[in-house]
Parts: structure tokens; C-alpha cells; sequence
């Protein structure tokens, strides 16, 4: 079932720091990657890594960080180094 964007919960550090320094990314793209990852795995601190394509972006990988609650969204950048 797929979490709608009121489900999800955003981080301070991602209000006033991700989005001031990445000002094209969006929210919905974030929730999107995370109902519809190409991969995720577990990280160090019980926090989540999920990886998804944004079309908008000419097909660049986002890597978004989430809580390890899977809801609350923490960070998202550009991974230039992502491998299948």
C-alpha cells in the first residue's frame, strides 16, 4: 500500500538545510522514490537509504534518508555513484 504525502513527516535539518541547498528538488519525488525504490537498504543509526530515477531531473538518481521510522525524511541529494 503507498503512503500518502500526508503520512510523511519532514526533518527539520531537511526544512531549513536540503531544501534551501537543493532548491529543485521536491517533496513529492522524495515520497515518490520511497513508495517506488529501486533499492533500499538499512544505513548505520537505524535510518534508511531509498533510490529512485526523477524524469523531471533527465533521469538522475535521488538518494533520500529517511528515519527509521520509513516516514520521517531526514535528507535527499543527487547520488552520482549509484549502481544497481
Amino acid at each position: 500500500m503507498k503512503k500518502t504525502i500526508t503520512k510523511f513527516k519532514f526533518t527539520e535539518y531537511f526544512e531549513k538545510e536540503v531544501i534551501r541547498k537543493r532548491p529543485y528538488l521536491k517533496k513529492e519525488w522524495c515520497i515518490e522514490i520511497i513508495n517506488n525504490p529501486i533499492k533500499e537498504e538499512l544505513q548505520e543509526n537505524n535510518r534508511y537509504r531509498f533510490w529512485g530515477e526523477v524524469k523531471e531531473l533527465n533521469g538522475r538518481i535521488i538518494r533520500v534518508i529517511t528515519l527509521n521510522d520509513k516516514i520521517t525524511i531526514h535528507n535527499a541529494f543527487p547520488d552520482r555513484r549509484f549502481k544497481k
